[in-house]
């Protein structure tokens, strides 16, 4: 049985599986049924799919799977917009306290989503990430190679601490998550982002799987370049980092309504 409880009377739900997708029609089934198995009776929670403006029969799925599960709350891009903004938009849509996020093509196990929540419950507040560390890869060698170069690039100038940034399970606060500056590769430098804020990083094993239908979305270019070009973005918000100094009152009724013995004007009185 799990401990994890977070839900409250004006948010009832414990986590958001938030799922960016893009041409995954053939995937959506499986990927699902296994998310509502892992957490149904376990947590209250919801499945958010973001459909980045899929031409195949994404959409069309996504609807008849509604009709199956309760939890399922999709909604879509008109527009193209790329892992991280459909990432944005489904945080920003969900209502679960914790969100944990995974991608669509299934080689994301869903079995791990409730040790990751666990995970971050246990150490909240100063725990602001947990992040999914893949064993196993299930990729070719030019992929592994390609990451390897750009997470040790990205690792020694951000000092993360995060050696596989690329796996797509990762747990964190939602209200923290809407605090983090949006831009492109968001998802890939969250683990920096997060400790910008003053918060810990944690890391759990996961395991790899293939691919099961379709085709992957990433090549050399948006890989490995394009993530070089944002890693200096990221550097100098980093480097632009100002403490954020406590606050206190001075005045300790300031603000505060006087109960007074006299009457008001009747004028004045406003019901």
């Amino acid at each position: 049985m799990t401990r994890l409880r977070l839900a409250t009377v004006e948010n009832d739900l414990d986590i958001s599986v938030v799922v960016p997708v893009h041409n995954e029609a053939d995937n959506l089934a499986e990927l699902t049924a296994e998310i509502v198995s892992a957490l149904r009776g376990k947590s209250a929670f919801e499945i958010v799919y973001v459909d980045d403006a899929s031409t195949d029969a994404t959409q069309a799925e996504l609807d008849r799977l509604g009709n199956l599960y309760p939890e399922l709350r999709p909604i879509a891009h008109d527009i193209k917009s790329g892992q991280s903004i459909a990432v944005v938009s489904g945080v920003r849509a969900a209502r679960g306290t914790i969100i944990v996020t995974l991608d669509g093509d299934g080689q994301n196990d869903p079995r791990f989503i409730l040790e990751m929540a666990q995970a971050l419950a246990d150490g909240m507040p100063r725990l602001g990430l947990v992040a999914g560390r893949r064993l196993g890869r299930k990729a070719t060698l030019f992929k592994k190679i390609q990451s390897r170069i750009a997470n040790g690039v990205r690792a020694a100038i951000l000092r993360d601490g995060t050696t596989d940034t690329g796996c797509g399970l990762k747990a964190f606060p939602r209200a923290l998550f809407l605090m983090l500056p949006v831009f492109d590769s968001l998802h890939r430098f969250l683990p920096a982002l997060v400790r910008r804020e003053g918060y810990e990083i944690a890391h759990v094993d996961v395991i790899d799987r293939d691919r099961r239908h379709g085709v992957s979305k990433y090549g050399m270019w948006n890989r490995l370049w394009v993530g070089l070009l944002d890693l200096a973005g990221v550097w100098w918000l980093i480097r632009r980092r100002k403490a954020i100094p406590t606050i206190r009152e001075l005045k300790g009724d300031a603000g505060r309504s006087v109960a007074c013995d006299r009457d008001l004007p009747a004028g004045r009185v406003r019901q």
